[in-house]
């Protein structure tokens, strides 16, 4: 499909196009498309849902620059986003889950690569930052594949280093501890299944939500193994982590490398990963980035100002 779109104002390309076409680049990447922009006119050509949202996002910025005078990084990132909804979710790459009439669906590119890498590889490598579906999507994946029966149980891990908090001063048994540290691993299988399947499948041992120390010197087969905030372990954990994978498992790695809470100076077990297993056959490595980010608008602007000063 072949798009062509005239500039509104010629006075005012060089701040749609940004600095060195920054925009059209990033609105490039985000829907796959190719681009060029010459006398007054941006042309586009690709699959015709890329081209139109990438269409969509750029007269969304023509719209935002009449009104403002100019576009910021937000802008941009946030004109993406409006596109890559409008036409609606990608029902076509969605997972169906346990809880009736509920259908997973990536929301970017981005996301539905994600999907695909996941269902392609044994063992896949997601960075990224908060918001982006990191999480989420590998237990809808996880529930989808249960859900066909193309698995026997679910198994979801975290590392135990608390973010500025002590465990060990909770209240409780250890249970109750880390209970409320796999919080989100929880609230994700709700989204999915439902609290009354949960407890049923948790009791069956379908699924298992435990800490990472507790994955020591086991084999999980026919099974789709998860680890989350995976930038909190070491790479000696990483490894015992890795060695756990069975016959008909898959494994899903997931980290955010800007917000590590290991000790100053201590390298990370995903990072370490990547650098070791990037192009390893039946690994896939996934970088999502800040336009992939589906949770309040506000996310994105809050990710964009720390940038990475959370290290």
């Amino acid at each position: 499909m072949d798009v062509s779109i005239a500039i509104e104002n010629d006075a005012t390309a060089g701040a749609l196009f940004g600095p060195s076409d920054v925009n059209l680049r990033v609105i490039r990447a985000a829907f796959g498309v190719r681009l060029a922009a010459r006398d007054g006119v941006i042309r586009l050509s690709g699959d015709s849902s890329g081209v139109k949202k990438a269409a969509d996002a750029i007269g969304i910025l023509q719209k935002t620059l009449g009104n403002k005078g100019d576009l910021t990084e937000s802008d941009v990132e946030e004109a993406i986003a409006s596109a890559a909804q409008f036409e609606g979710p990608d029902e076509e790459s969605g997972l169906s889950v346990l809880l009736p009439g509920v259908k997973i669906v990536p929301k970017t590119p981005g996301q539905k690569a994600y999907i695909t890498a996941i269902k392609e590889n044994d063992l896949t490598l997601c960075l990224g930052p908060a918001g982006s579906g990191k999480t989420y999507l590998a237990v809808a994946v996880a529930a989808s594949f249960l859900k066909r029966k193309i698995i026997d149980r679910i198994v979801l891990a975290r590392p135990a280093v608390e973010a500025g908090e002590k465990l060990c001063y909770l209240p409780g048994d250890l249970s109750a501890k880390v209970n409320p540290y796999l919080r989100p691993l929880f609230d994700a299988l709700n989204d999915m299944m439902g609290i009354d399947t949960i407890r049923k499948l948790i009791a069956s041992d379908v699924i298992e939500v435990i800490p990472l120390a507790f994955m020591r010197g086991r084999t999980l087969n026919k099974s789709v193994i998860i680890l989350d905030e995976a930038q909190n372990t070491t790479p000696s954990q990483m490894l015992m982590f890795l060695t756990r994978l069975g016959t008909d498992s898959k494994m899903i790695v997931t980290g955010d490398d800007s917000q590590s809470d290991l000790t100053p100076g201590q390298r990370s077990g995903v990072l370490d990963a990547v650098k070791r297993l990037e192009g390893v056959k039946r690994v896939g490595v996934v970088r999502l980035e800040k336009t992939d980010i589906f949770r309040h608008p506000l996310v994105k602007r809050i990710v964009s100002a720390y940038g990475d000063t959370s290290q």
